[in-house]
C-alpha cells in the first residue's frame, strides 16, 4: 500500500488524496502500527495502560475497537501524560516530555504509515532531517561536499553571502 501511494504521489505532484482515512483503520495497517509501538517499548500514557496490559487484554481486540472508533468517527485522543526528564549533559535541569496513551500511539503510527509515502514523494533531494532515516548533520555534510566540488546551488550562495557580510561588518 505504501509503495502504491508513493508512486501515485510521485507520478502526479498536483494530485490531492481525498480518501486516506479508510486506509488508516485497515487491519494490516493497525497491526503494523502495533508492531512499531511494541518495538519502541514506551511508557504508559495518562491512562496508565502498559504494553503488557494491552497484550493481556488482547491486541487484536484493541485494534478492532480502535478501527471501529476510527471508522465511525468516534475516536478521540486522550490527553498526554506530562513528565519531567533530566536534560542530557546538564545537571539539575529538566525538560518536559509528553507521553501519549498506547492506543493513541498506535493511531499515530498508523497515520504515519499512510501519510508518509504521500509527503515523501514531494520531498526534494535537498530536504533533510524530516524524512525516514534523516539525520540533522546530513545537510552540513552535503553542503561542505558541494562547496568542495564547486557545485552551483544554495550552499555556494550561502557561503558567498556569509563572507560578504563578514567583510562589511569588519
Amino acid at each position: 500500500m505504501q509503495h502504491v501511494l508513493y508512486r501515485a504521489a510521485k507520478a502526479d505532484p498536483g494530485r490531492r488524496f481525498h480518501a486516506l482515512m479508510d486506509k488508516v483503520y485497515r487491519r494490516d495497517v493497525l497491526q503494523r502500527a502495533w508492531v512499531t509501538v511494541r518495538a519502541n517499548n514506551g511508557a504508559p500514557g495518562i491512562d496508565r495502560t502498559t504494553l503488557a496490559e494491552v497484550e493481556e487484554y488482547g491486541v487484536a481486540r484493541l485494534l478492532e475497537e480502535v478501527a471501529a472508533e476510527l471508522r465511525e468517527g468516534r475516536y478521540r485522543l486522550l490527553p498526554a501524560r506530562r513528565v519531567l526528564i533530566p536534560k542530557p549533559g546538564v545537571r539539575d535541569e529538566w525538560r518536559p516530555l509528553s507521553i501519549p496513551a498506547v492506543r493513541d500511539r498506535v493511531v499515530q503510527a498508523a497515520l504515519k504509515i499512510v501519510f508518509e509515502p504521500v509527503f515523501e514523494a514531494d520531498m526534494r533531494d535537498c530536504s533533510f532531517g524530516s524524512g525516514p532515516g534523516g539525520q540533522p548533520m546530513t545537510p552540513c555534510k552535503c553542503s561542505s561536499t558541494s562547496r568542495r566540488r564547486g557545485a552551483d546551488g544554495w550552499s555556494r550562495r550561502i557561503s558567498a553571502t556569509a563572507s560578504r557580510r563578514s567583510r562589511t561588518m569588519s
